[in-house]
């Protein structure tokens, strides 16, 4: 029986008061030497991330790109739920569950290149939790507020561990100033519970603006004070893969350079999701997948 099955909320969050940050009690890297990958990802079990500069190449980028493209300026998609719009310039922000709605994006999801890192780091089979494109245009690109994005899958989603990661994979060049994501390196090893209950159908509010779930001002600048702030900036094709509760960010572009990329969620076979620990009931399962296919 798995602390699961027993419903032990080893992270607690969404309380009615503030708490006090906790020690990670999950290792980072699962899997050992043996399972490969270890020279690229050396750096991951005390960084949280690691950066690839070249994962996709040129021609590659120019396919997925087109792709992407092809998707946001598709009418009878846009009407989709897994589609999220915009607030202020009404232009496609995000697509999700895009590895079902794409062959392309499907066969990267088991590409060697990129399964191989998911399959070291989580030390088992995985399966895409969470898959989507993301698009921030040029001028009115809105960011993300700090945030470690396992608070969220196991408040909403039910995610029993940190045993999952993340792969963002750049198809626009990331500059220091266009939005690239930002990462405070060492701060998956802490949790952050935040205050405040979550509403019924609050993901349909949290993909545009998330302001449930968000650490205090006080645990970010602690946070930042202990680990410093890195930021993912690189030529179109590069990676950065990330553990699921390092806290990360973006702010809004207002530069005429647009940033796009390709984002998968790797979840262990081993901890898959139970009821959400702090939400009335799961998020859809294009955000969250409740069934699942180990990628093989």
């Amino acid at each position: 029986m798995t602390l699961a099955d027993n419903r032990i909320d080893r992270y607690p969050t969404r309380t009615p008061s503030p708490e006090a940050m906790m020690d990670r009690i999950d290792p980072t890297v699962w899997g050992g030497p043996e399972s490969g990958a270890a020279e690229s990802l050396a750096n991951f079990e005390s960084d949280g991330y690691a950066i690839f500069e070249e994962l996709l190449t040129t021609a590659e980028v120019a396919d997925f790109s087109g792709e992407v493209d092809r998707l946001a300026s598709d009418p009878e998609l846009r009407l989709d739920e897994r589609v999220i719009i915009e607030k202020k310039s009404n232009r496609v922000r995000s697509i999700f569950e895009v590895h079902r709605i794409s062959p392309k994006v499907a066969d990267l999801v088991r590409d060697p290149r990129v399964i191989g890192l998911a399959r070291h780091v989580l030390g088992s089979d995985v399966y895409i939790h969470q898959s989507r494109v993301n698009y921030m245009p040029g001028f009115e690109g809105t960011g993300f507020y700090w945030h470690s994005d396992f608070e969220t899958w196991h408040a909403e989603d039910g995610m029993p561990a940190p045993r999952a990661v993340s792969l963002s994979i750049a198809l626009t060049d990331n500059y220091p100033f266009n939005g690239s994501l930002m990462l405070m390196p060492g701060s998956h090893r802490t949790f952050v519970p935040c205050q405040g209950a979550t509403p019924a159908d609050h993901y349909r509010e949290s993909l545009q603006e998330q302001q449930i779930g968000v650490p205090s001002h006080d645990n970010i600048s602690e946070l930042a004070e202990k680990h410093g702030i890195a930021q993912f900036t690189g030529a179109r094709g590069s990676a950065l893969l990330f553990d699921s509760n390092i806290m990360h960010a973006s702010a809004n572009n207002i530069t005429p350079f647009p940033r796009s990329n390709i984002f998968l969620v790797f979840n262990s076979v081993e901890n898959t999701l139970v009821a959400p620990y702090s939400a009335p009931v799961p998020r859809p399962t294009y955000i969250a997948a409740q069934e699942f296919d180990p990628v093989r």
